[in-house]
């Protein structure tokens, strides 16, 4: 009930699929042919109506059903193109359409039988023509099965390249956890030691103040001297985190990029960049690279960054599927990309033509 509603709400196909599922729906017009040559009745006009009324909301929500759900809705369009049969030959499309729908079996032992049952049962429906008989079966006997393996195939694909999305994720975030436990480590073995002993010498120095002022001033030099040890040491541990943030961010993309099987061109080069620029700079590699992974069907990315008259450039290109500004999707990734460029000072710039380009241009904010 719930994926009812939802289909009914929408989107009515998963996003995912794009807008094939309704390019597919013009196979329907194969129940045209008959009338270009008889007039409909009244009667089967309004039948056929009714069909495509019952068919099309099933049609979509094939996409979403699961389990025995999907063999429910394969059923369904094998009735209705055997009642069809009789009265109408292009009734070979709701089968077609039955073999497309076993894209919801995950198992492919059990789609390939689906789909032969399907053709097995087009074949018994075929027993009730006679002078059509031919006109039926060809859509039946030349599409469905490779339709029907095809959408399997696809789906398939789909779902292994989720699962893959998914366990990247996980590596990602019990990373993020590694890295803030190793902070953590490391700014208690840098501090703790540090802390502790001047806290002591304050204490001494305390109880020095009334009774040897020398001693005091003494104890006071070595908590200035530690306290400045442990400034040089925390300055220096976080340099080595923000010198591993853009070299992390460009590690992460090359094994995200090779496990989605897109060609990686990297040139970068180095340049010193300050601790903000390139927090920014790392962000946003890390969100083009997700979104060139998860939405662009790209086979080959790009990723250069340089220094053009004080300011970094990254540029980003792949040959996905973006041709035009409206196949941009303008949700939460990128809205955050522009405000944090946004925020020190920067420009981000997406375009689309053959494929996405992002170009971010951020000052260095280093010293020259």
């Amino acid at each position: 009930m719930n994926r009812i509603m939802h289909v009914l709400k929408g989107p009515w196909v998963p996003a995912e699929q794009g807008r094939m599922p309704y390019f597919w729906l013009l196979s329907l017009g194969y129940m045209g042919w008959k009338y270009a040559y008889v007039t409909p009745s009244a009667l089967e006009l309004a039948m056929l109506v009714l069909t495509l009324a019952v068919f099309v909301p099933l049609y979509f929500f094939s996409y979403w059903a699961r389990g025995w759900q999907v063999y429910a809705c394969m059923l369904a369009g094998c009735l209705i193109g055997t009642a069809w049969v009789r009265w109408n030959p292009g009734a070979a499309t709701f089968f077609i359409f039955a073999c497309a729908m076993a894209a919801g079996i995950e198992r492919m032992k059990q789609a390939t039988l689906a789909i032969g049952a399907v053709v097995v049962c087009a074949l018994l429906a075929s027993l009730q023509l006679t002078q059509t008989r031919f006109l039926f079966l060809m859509p039946i006997l030349t599409i469905s099965l490779p339709v029907g393996v095809g959408a399997v195939m696809d789906a398939r694909l789909r779902r292994s390249r989720e699962q893959l999305m998914r366990k990247q994720e996980e590596v990602e975030h019990m990373a993020t956890i590694a890295e803030r436990e190793r902070i953590s480590r490391d700014l208690h073995d840098l501090l703790g030691h540090s802390l502790s002993l001047i806290a002591l010498k304050a204490e001494l120095a305390r109880k020095l103040v009334h009774r040897d002022v020398d001693a005091c001033a003494r104890e006071v030099g070595d908590i200035e001297t530690s306290a400045r040890q442990a400034l040089a040491e925390v300055r220096a541990a976080v340099t080595g985190y923000r010198e591993k943030g853009l070299a992390s961010a460009l590690a992460s993309a090359r094994a995200s990029l090779a496990a989605a099987e897109v060609r990686l061109e990297e040139k970068v080069e180095r340049f010193e960049l300050a601790p903000a620029a390139e927090n920014v700079v790392a962000l946003t590699l890390r969100e083009a690279i997700t979104n060139v992974v998860r939405h662009a069907g790209a086979s080959r990315c790009s990723v250069s960054l340089a220094l053009e008259h004080g300011v970094a450039v990254l540029r980003i290109l792949d040959d996905g599927k973006a041709r035009s500004e409206a196949d941009i999707r303008h949700g939460n990734g990128l809205c955050g990309m522009r405000e944090r460029v946004a925020s020190v000072g920067g420009k981000l710039a997406v375009r689309a033509h053959a494929g996405l380009e992002l170009e971010l241009r951020i000052p260095t904010g280093a010293p020259a």
